[in-house]
């Protein structure tokens, strides 16, 4: 009887720490104003038909803060890259200088910034309903278990608890992200 309810605080869990990881992977997305070969994940070029992700058919690297550097694998690519980088709509103006595309990144304004941190922090109430969700969840399946009351209470303090440990990260992580995003 207690491995199922043991087994209901683990998938509960493992439901919470997904919708965490996903939370810092959307938040990947979320530029703050500093160059990561990651804004470039969405782009993809047309390699002799096929659209191929940037990444697997050049390096990407930052020489610096500001900059991104796109090294293709096959010089005849460059113009194909270019072109892929202005069709993905990013914002970016990519510069080609014969031997790899620089982009420079250009500094966020005040306002732009502000934006990103209301959409950080909208990725992390998406993600505490998600949380909430599976708490929901897993006090339903406790109550449908075959134990005394006293027992299923205690395993439901278990699980608001697990379930307040994960707000607290995820309140953490949009803190951290919304710092990295309005330092200038």
């Amino acid at each position: 009887m207690n491995e199922e309810l043991d087994l209901i605080i683990a998938t509960t869990k493992e439901q919470m720490q997904a919708s965490v990881a996903h939370l810092e992977k959307e938040l990947l997305n979320i530029r703050a104003g500093k160059a990561n070969p990651v804004m470039l994940s969405t782009v993809t070029v047309d390699y002799y038909g096929t659209q191929t992700p940037l990444s697997q058919m050049a390096n990407i690297n930052t020489p610096d803060a500001r900059t991104l550097a796109v090294q293709p694998w096959e010089k005849s690519l460059i113009g194909e890259i270019e072109k892929a980088i202005l069709v993905a709509n990013l914002g970016f103006t990519p510069m080609n200088n014969g031997e790899s595309v620089i982009i420079n990144i250009p500094p966020l304004t005040e306002e732009r910034r502000k934006e990103l941190v209301k959409l950080a922090k909208q990725e992390g109430e998406n993600t505490k309903v998600s949380i909430r969700g599976a708490r929901k969840e897993a006090n339903q399946e406790v109550k449908k278990v075959d134990a005394s009351e006293d027992i299923q209470k205690n395993y439901e303090i278990d699980i608001q608890e697990l379930t307040d440990e994960f707000i607290k990260t995820i309140d953490q992580i949009i803190t951290n992200k919304e710092k990295e995003i309005l330092t200038v």
